[in-house]
């Protein structure tokens, strides 16, 4: 509850924050959050902000839906087989520093200017954060927590369900958190280019228009979204991880 709390809190020092550079600057381009706020309401209204804003959840839920399952299974058995991990590490460690929205005009001329280089853009990014962090997380499993499951006759499948995985899991959400921020990021860039949907097009829209009040409404959307997702994960996580205290 206190968490919840705190970010009100933040949100309200924000907007306060906003208000103040709004009266101090008294600059067209700086819309005060009144009028964003009815900018927000009234696409709302219109049906034209849900429009944008179902493109961009669809892009993200397939991205997450295809990519985060084979990433944590490879970064899991490259954790925890060497032999794994000796051919996955070189291709992470050349891969992963690279910026992946760098490869946005490669991912298109592959698969063209529609949805598929969109999700697999945003699916490309979470994939190799996933990747990572399982990795290291495999790694760090306890050896005498494992001794100890085999002295009492645990077999590799009771290993993997009753202490790999369970070791894993928080790591498995602390990665997801990062990606989704980072993919949220990225959406935006890549709803941008020869789009026609999303909220990354509705902002490019706005600011070509010269509408400003929509143009931040946009922005504060994409905001809500990552304010959301990280919710989702907090909830699956107190589900599948009810072991893990809650942060404040």
């Amino acid at each position: 509850m206190k968490k919840y709390l705190n970010i009100i809190l933040a949100i309200i020092i924000f907007t306060l924050a906003w208000l103040g550079f709004y009266l101090l600057l008294q600059r067209p381009f700086l819309p005060g959050p009144a009028a964003t706020a009815g900018a927000l309401v009234n696409m709302a209204q219109s049906g034209r902000l849900f429009e944008h804003l179902g493109a961009s959840l669809s892009r993200i839920f397939w991205a997450v839906l295809t990519s985060i399952f084979p990433a944590a299974a490879l970064g899991l058995a490259a954790g925890r087989c060497p032999r794994v991990n000796s051919f996955i590490s070189p291709v992470v460690y050349i891969l992963h520093p690279l910026p992946k929205a760098a490869f946005l005009p490669v991912i298109m001329l592959f698969f063209g200017i529609g949805e598929a280089a969109r999700v697999f853009l945003v699916g490309f990014i979470i994939f190799s954060q996933v990747l990572m962090t399982m990795r290291d997380c495999g790694r760090q499993v306890s050896e005498e927590l494992l001794d100890a499951a085999r002295s009492l006759g645990m077999g590799r499948g009771g290993l993997l369900f009753h202490v790999v995985i369970p070791s894993v899991l928080p790591g498995f959400f602390t990665a997801l958190r990062i990606s989704l921020g980072t993919a949220v990021a990225v959406l935006f860039l890549a709803e941008t280019f020869a789009a026609q949907s999303g909220l990354g097009f509705l902002i490019m829209d706005a600011w070509s228009r010269l509408a400003y009040a929509e143009m931040y409404a946009g922005i504060m959307a994409l905001s809500i979204i990552g304010l959301l997702l990280f919710f989702a994960v907090d909830f699956l996580e107190a589900i599948i991880c009810p072991w893990i205290k809650p942060a404040d």
